[in-house]
């Protein structure tokens, strides 16, 4: 199967990760269940898969879909957003606001530390 998935961290050293890292994770992550979900839904081409998966995928549409799931989440997951949320990151975005950025790595920081603690059953309730 899928060994080279397999993580071999506890939740204790995901939680002393930066919270950039989960983000690193999470983007990829999130990016990979856009496309699976498209290739299930759809019969694109390619080029127009990636066109509609760039409507999920940036800064802007993943702000928003965090503004939308904030009542939804445990106290301990608002707390992963707002620690991936205020990370100091020193990369400007090109395509966003700075707003949208730093609630777009929010969205990607739950998403990665939710996959990295091994929390599949709660990731795929927030991402369906």
């Amino acid at each position: 199967m899928l060994d080279w998935i397999n993580i071999n961290r506890t939740k204790q050293e995901v939680e002393l990760m930066s919270p950039l890292t989960w983000a690193y994770v999470g983007d990829c992550v999130y990016e990979l269940y856009i496309r699976t979900k498209l290739i299930n839904e759809t019969n694109l081409k390619p080029h127009k898969l990636h066109i509609e998966a760039i409507k999920y995928v940036k800064a802007k549409a993943q702000a928003e879909l965090l503004e939308k799931m904030m009542d939804k989440l445990t106290e301990e997951e608002q707390d992963i957003v707002r620690r991936a949320r205020n990370t100091q990151n020193h990369h400007l975005p090109k395509n966003s606001n700075i707003t949208e950025y730093m609630y777009a790595t929010a969205f990607e920081g739950l998403i990665g530390y939710l996959y990295l603690t091994k929390q599949n059953k709660r990731l795929a309730e927030l991402l369906d």
